[in-house]
């Protein structure tokens, strides 16, 4: 049992009386539009690899260990625990914030934060669900979690890497992380959390996926990891937005995890991001970014902290959004990825097995700054598009997702539709060809949501074997063949075998627990 002092305990700040505390201290400042703007210190992203589960009789057998999930002992953890109840108790004031995860109620999970500073229980307020007053009065946590910067591990004492830490402890349902003010820890241990309870307990699919709703209803999902465009493609002025990042797909419906949004920010503008830049206002919280010359006006494209610049804020910032955040089962599903090579079409229509085959094989890149250490995009595969985040064997999820398929949704004919979306590079690879205009990226979106791609002709894709549309509205025909956009058609068949290795020799550790039929659906070589 923690031993926390009660005396210097701030409990469920406003949101403005945060903001107050954070300025008075000296730790921020408000924008031009009233956002607030701090800075993380030395971790700007996630250090996934000083991210630790505690290994004990529950978790053993049941986490897949590895680079990602990291095992830790029970007697590290507990030491790391005293280390800062001991610390937390010593300071002036501590933040405490009750909070929820996961917007269907058959699902959902009490969660209390205690964070050092100010900004970081803001984060909080913003990215969690918010409890109702009389909710708070009878709150009763079923995860705690402790995020204090100021404490360091010591490598050598305790086995750690470094002497940042984050540490997941399934027994005793508590997260504590240390020696980093980086606010995605906080978010990424919970929803690490229910990766593991949700599939395993509940047969939810836990997802990371940004979801809105059309006119009539119907849902959408938008796979990728952080750079892809989840938070911008699903930021749909014609479409209510669910969320923007952890979802959760039960027999009832498609709810949100979260109750806020967590948005890059590096070129931001007006025009091709309205419905964020709007959001950027009081109650908003922005992370490493940089001023123009009168210093209160943000300057979007500076990097010089990191390109990983990013913004919290609660969802009802946004204007058009499910207020229960909770939608129907999902008619389309997107799976976004930036292919560094310039190969994969803009956009194609999956089988089921190649929607299982490439949903395990999670390809994307790395976008600079996501991660510590990447300064620049590096081809990946991630699993089930979240890797770093499942707990669990990746053909756990992907089996829960081929099940759902075939269960199918509950509009039009039934079927869910798959797409490929690749809103990577064209014309070449990273440093010859260009980026997909977003233009181009949203059209295509539209028109598989609207159903104007179920008429058209299509080819295959020589390699991959993918389906590509031949025409597409307000989209040049050009683009949609990858092919045609390189200048030398060679050097894009050899890019493409290379890729298409890629993907064979990745798959490789998934195979044997793979149906013939996804392991068919690989590319050729």
């Amino acid at each position: 049992m923690e031993v926390l002092n009660q005396k210097n305990q701030l409990k469920n700040l406003v949101p403005a009386a945060l903001v107050e505390k954070t300025i008075i201290k000296g730790q921020g400042q408000l924008s031009s539009t009233g956002a607030l703007v701090v800075k993380t210190g030395k971790f700007t992203g996630r250090s996934p690899k000083d991210r630790y589960i505690v290994e004990d009789s529950l978790t053993k057998d049941s986490v897949d260990w590895g680079d990602i999930n990291i095992p830790i002992t029970n007697d590290t953890y507990q030491k790391l625990f005293a280390k800062i109840t001991k610390y937390a108790d010593s300071l002036e004031e501590v933040y405490v914030r009750d909070a929820h995860a996961c917007a269907n109620p058959n699902y959902k999970l009490n969660v209390r934060v205690y964070t050092e500073y100010p900004w970081q229980n803001m984060f909080v307020y913003n990215m969690f669900l918010r409890p109702s007053e009389s909710d708070l009065k009878n709150f009763s946590p079923d995860w705690k979690v402790y995020a204090f910067p100021g404490v360091k591990a010591d490598p050598k004492a305790h086995g750690t890497r470094q002497d940042n830490f984050s540490i997941i402890n399934f027994s005793t349902k508590t997260i504590i992380i240390g020696g980093t003010a980086y606010t995605g820890e906080i978010k990424k241990g919970i929803f690490s959390v229910l990766n593991y309870t949700l599939p395993s307990e509940n047969n939810v699919l836990s997802m990371h996926c940004s979801a809105n709703v059309g006119a009539k209803g119907d849902t959408a999902l938008f796979f990728g990891l952080s750079g892809t465009g989840k938070t911008t493609l699903s930021n749909d002025p014609e479409r209510r937005l669910i969320g923007d990042d952890e979802h959760g797909w039960s027999k009832e419906s498609v709810f949100n995890f979260e109750g806020g949004c967590y948005a890059k920010t590096i070129d931001l503008s007006p025009s091709k991001e309205p419905q964020i830049y709007k959001a950027i206002k009081f109650g908003a919280l922005l992370e490493n970014v940089g001023f123009q010359e009168d210093g209160t006006t943000v300057d979007y494209s500076d990097v010089s902290i990191t390109q990983n610049t990013r913004v919290s804020y609660p969802i009802y910032h946004i204007d058009n959004i499910m207020y229960n955040s909770r939608g129907d089962l999902p008619r389309n599903i997107f799976f976004l990825t930036c292919d560094a090579f310039g190969i994969l079409p803009p956009i194609s229509k999956l089988t089921p097995e190649q929607a299982m085959y490439h949903f395990i094989s999670g390809y994307t890149a790395k976008i600079a700054g996501t991660e510590e250490g990447i300064n620049e995009p590096l081809a990946t595969f991630s699993a089930c598009f979240g890797a770093p985040f499942l707990p669990l064997h990746p053909t756990a999820y992907a089996q829960l997702l081929g099940d759902k398929l075939k269960k199918g949704s509950r509009q039009g004919d039934g079927k869910i539709n798959v797409w490929l979306i690749n809103t990577g590079w064209t014309g070449g690879g990273y440093g010859v060809g260009n980026r997909m205009e977003l233009s181009f990226t949203r059209a295509m979106i539209k028109a598989a949501l609207n159903g104007d791609l179920n008429e058209v002709e299509y080819r295959e894709h020589p390699v991959f074997g993918l389906m590509m549309p031949k025409t597409c509205p307000d989209v040049p025909n050009a683009v949609l063949n990858p092919r045609d956009t390189w200048r030398n058609e060679e050097d894009y068949d050899k890019t493409a075998a290379k890729l298409s290795k890629l993907f064979n020799e990745n798959f490789k550790k998934y195979a044997a627990k793979a149906d013939k039929a996804i392991v068919a659906a690989a590319p050729v070589m």
